[in-house]
């Protein structure tokens, strides 16, 4: 049965103002968000806070309140409350307080939330062209590229169908890159995945899988770690970050460093609901949502490294797929890139193409 969603909003309204309280960002594994400064570029004085209309905005988020990402939003939330001289209130609900990530996006396109974070993943089902990221080496393995990647062509076209779809994007919110882990044996190349039962994250990482001569199967996050200790599953696909909270270091052996997709996430403002805003707060908005982008970009290299390392000390026979491989990899892959194009069409191809030409 459907869950009633809406209603469930109505009522934690009257929440907001204790869950709000609650949503201070802590400080990093590896570093601190960036702190709020109610006097530096895009931010307003406390004398100016008159200049700012009166307005609430909830911000709905599913993943884990430790994690890189949920710090930076939570840090977000805070720049836009307190620059506004508290007038324009931006309510964090956390860890799928409000929202589960499947409600989420339709939630945020009927109004039902002004915003959310959710993953590029869960959003290809809205917009095709966002499976670009799920797209097996289509991404530079370059942070700094593929920080380049979204500031250019490939960012605009994306936020453009999403507005086209009434969602306004805000940031991307940069996970980390994907590997795999598997209780199996070392995944030294595409041959090694033969006969395996690989938990998946998507439609297209599926089609990689298979590709691969594995079997993908689907489940949820917090499912995983059982199916690896009862041997249903031999591997997961993930960022190490997610490897690291969930424990797969007591479950699985193997960890395969191979960078194949760039996993992203999105925060999103229902495109009507800004519209309405003033243009003063809107740009509050979006000063501190850029502060933001960038942070969560640094902080996701350094929890990529940091993880991996954690990992390995944890007891995790780490391979890393030399450069000189990965062609091989990407080759054998090109079925998902097949899935892509037929999934998202010309755009598609134009998106893969544009990735390419990232230098």
């Amino acid at each position: 049965m459907k869950k009633k969603w809406v209603s469930v909003l109505a009522t934690v309204g009257l929440m907001g103002s204790l869950l709000a309280g609650c949503g201070g960002a802590p400080a990093a594994q590896n570093g601190t968000a960036p702190q709020s400064n109610t006097n530096n570029e895009g931010g307003a004085t406390t004398a100016a806070a008159d200049e700012y209309e009166k307005a609430t905005i909830r911000l709905a988020y599913n993943l884990p309140q430790d994690h890189h990402i949920s710090k930076g939003i939570e840090e977000f939330a805070k720049k836009v409350t307190e620059r506004s001289g508290g007038n324009v209130k931006v309510q964090v609900y956390p860890a799928g307080q409000l929202l589960s990530d499947k409600e989420m996006n339709q939630a945020i396109l009927t109004g039902g939330v002004e915003m959310g974070v959710n993953s590029s993943t869960l959003w290809a089902s809205v917009v095709p062209a966002m499976g670009i990221f799920d797209v097996p080496y289509a991404i530079p393995t370059s942070y700094e590229l593929a920080g380049k990647a979204l500031n250019g062509p490939v960012g605009d076209k994306l936020k453009a169908e999403m507005e086209a779809k009434g969602a306004k994007v805000l940031l991307f919110a940069d996970y980390g890159y994907a590997q795999f882990a598997n209780s199996a044996r070392q995944l030294t190349k595409p041959e090694d995945f033969q006969g395996l039962k690989i938990r998946s994250i998507g439609h297209i990482p599926s089609a990689m899988i298979q590709a691969y001569g594995a079997a993908p199967v689907f489940m949820g996050a917090g499912e995983v770690y059982m199916a690896l200790q009862r041997k249903t599953i031999d591997g997961a696909t993930s960022g190490t970050t997610a490897m690291v909270q969930r424990k797969y270091d007591e479950v699985s052996k193997y960890l395969t460093i191979c960078n194949y997709a760039y996993l992203e996430f999105v925060l999103a403002v229902n495109k009507k609901y800004w519209d309405g805003l003033p243009p003063k707060t809107q740009e509050l908005v979006a000063a501190a949502a850029k502060e933001t982008e960038d942070w969560i970009r640094t902080q996701a290299e350094q929890e990529d490294k940091a993880t991996a390392e954690q990992l390995k000390q944890k007891g995790m026979d780490v391979y890393i797929v030399p450069d000189s491989d990965l062609p091989a990899w990407k080759e054998a892959a090109k079925p998902a890139w097949e899935e892509y194009v037929k999934t998202a069409g010309d755009l598609g191809k134009e998106l893969l193409e544009d990735m390419q030409n990232i230098k």
